[in-house]
């Protein structure tokens, strides 16, 4: 079985998320999506939010999973036996940063990253932005999947 685990925080997830996990879902048997868990990092979506938003996003496709961890991405992909990572990039800043934690995986195991690149209507949208339109009130419901809905 071809696994590949997409790591993130996904506070929330966005359409630029969902639109690698539909082509990633072509390329692998199953898409774990891990909610990564960071205590020192504030999130405006619980943990159980954001997993209810993928699970949600995603209901209807039996090859994506979602679950949460803590620790080393690589680790986990071990315990859940997934030889690959799923990676978005948007713009050369993601490359970079993308390119410089895939070398020091690739380093310290034998997991491969593979990265799509995010379609160019989605490439503008990260969960930042998204966090800042909830917060000023705007329209964000054309940035992310049908799931995600905040109530006011």
């Amino acid at each position: 079985m071809r696994r590949a685990l997409f790591p993130g925080s996904f506070d929330p997830i966005t359409n630029g998320h969902y639109d690698i996990i539909t082509r990633g879902i072509k390329l692998f048997d199953e898409v774990i999506v891990a909610i990564g868990i960071n205590s020192e990092k504030k999130y405006m979506f619980s943990l159980e939010e954001r997993k209810h938003f993928i699970e949600e996003a995603f209901k209807d496709e039996p090859k994506v999973k979602v679950v949460t961890y803590e620790g080393l991405t690589i680790d986990f992909c071990k315990e859940v036996n997934a030889e690959f990572i799923l990676r978005g990039l948007r713009n050369p800043a993601d490359f970079e940063f993308e390119k410089a934690i895939a070398h020091t995986n690739r380093k310290l195991s034998k997991i491969e990253t593979v990265f799509l690149l995010t379609a160019s209507k989605t490439s503008f949208i990260s969960s930042s932005i998204v966090r800042d339109v909830i917060r000023n009130h705007g329209d964000y419901t054309v940035l992310v999947p049908d799931s995600v809905r905040v109530h006011p």
